[in-house]
């Protein structure tokens, strides 16, 4: 059975046709049941399909020369949703022809346009923006969220927890996801009243397919003993940013290190395959695509610099997602723990 197809915005992203055509092709050798609708410029568009048949044989084009700039704001490009390789994307996601979008364009535009378009499910107040972390145990970290929303409250938390959850539960099979929330300490009364007031309702809620293990802090997120960590879009960020330039620095230092002498690169030899499994660990390419999670369907960001391969592994999440209907998952979770009582902040009826 073929998967629904994945819309992608073809013109989105620092790179362009070129490589999100690329990263499609690469997406599709490794997966055949994919298909695409690809969204943008239909001369670049086929000319990049020169070089890769099967992809052109399982994908349709819809044309489109207007473009999101990376600098755009959000309220200009709501402007051109109805014009734009992006908001067509979504579009196709909204009236059924393709069911989940991929882009690698402005973020802050690709939120504002995916909320207007799909709107939140019932009983969620706000769509995050959720992405898998790597980590030191057998499976990634589900982090959200990292930049959607700066402010959040209590019943924010208590929502991001359980659309986490749901996400987590399709990459590592746990009935119940290991769930803590980021604050600066693991005592129960570190952190503001949001959190403490979300960790309260989490844990007054056993009847939630997850294990609240209370808070934890930003040099633990990595270590493999957590399956979601929640925050708000403000700490998300900068955790995320965080974690990307520490693994920048390590991989640079090494690079350094390595070439200083005749000895460090005979080190190097040496070392090679643990170094080349570090680099792997590091490259973001290697963990691309990040998801708003809250919407009625899928929309998955690839980074913006990602690489063909970068855009594949984007991909891939989004098939998995749709195979995995991640959508009605969360929709179910929502309607057994009682949607209306996490909005109003109270306890679950039943």
């Amino acid at each position: 059975m073929s998967l629904p197809r994945i819309a992608i915005d073809a013109m989105g992203g620092d790179e362009g046709v070129r490589v999100m055509i690329e990263g499609a092709a690469l997406a599709r050798r490794r997966h055949d049941r994919f298909k695409f609708l690809l969204v943008g410029d239909e001369v670049r568009i086929k000319a990049a399909l020169e070089n890769h048949p099967n992809l052109r044989a399982a994908s349709e084009i819809l044309h489109c020369d207007d473009v999101v700039s990376g600098d755009e704001k959000p309220t200009q490009a709501l402007r051109r949703a109805k014009t734009t390789s992006m908001g067509l994307a979504i579009n196709a996601v909204k009236t059924g022809a393709a069911g989940a979008a991929v882009s690698a364009g402005n973020t802050g535009a690709l939120m504002a346009m995916a909320k207007l378009a799909l709107r939140t499910m019932p009983g969620i107040d706000r769509p995050a923006l959720s992405a898998l972390m790597p980590t030191l145990g057998e499976n990634d970290v589900v982090m959200l969220d990292l930049g959607a929303n700066t402010d959040c409250d209590a019943r924010n938390l208590v929502q991001f927890s359980i659309m986490g959850a749901a996400y987590s539960r399709i990459i590592t099979g746990r009935d119940h996801p290991r769930v803590r929330l980021l604050n600066i300490g693991s005592e129960e009364t570190k952190g503001t009243e949001a959190l403490r007031e979300a960790a309260a309702q989490l844990n007054a809620h056993s009847e939630l397919s997850l294990k609240f293990d209370g808070f934890i802090e930003a040099d633990k997120i990595n270590r493999g003993d957590v399956d979601v960590v929640v925050t708000d879009g403000f700490s998300g960020n900068i955790a995320l940013k965080a974690i990307e330039g520490t693994a920048r620095f390590v991989a640079d230092l090494l690079r350094r290190s390595f070439a200083s002498s005749l000895r460090s690169k005979v080190g190097f030899l040496i070392s090679r395959p643990a170094t080349e499994l570090l680099k792997h660990h590091l490259d973001p390419n290697n963990h691309n695509g990040a998801v708003f999670l809250g919407l009625n369907g899928i929309v998955v960001k690839s980074h913006g610099s990602a690489s063909a391969l970068g855009v594949a592994n984007a991909v891939a999440v989004t098939a998995r997602l749709l195979e995995e209907k991640l959508t009605e998952r969360i929709q179910a979770e929502l309607e057994h723990f009682g949607a209306e009582s996490i909005r109003r902040g109270g306890k679950a009826a039943g």
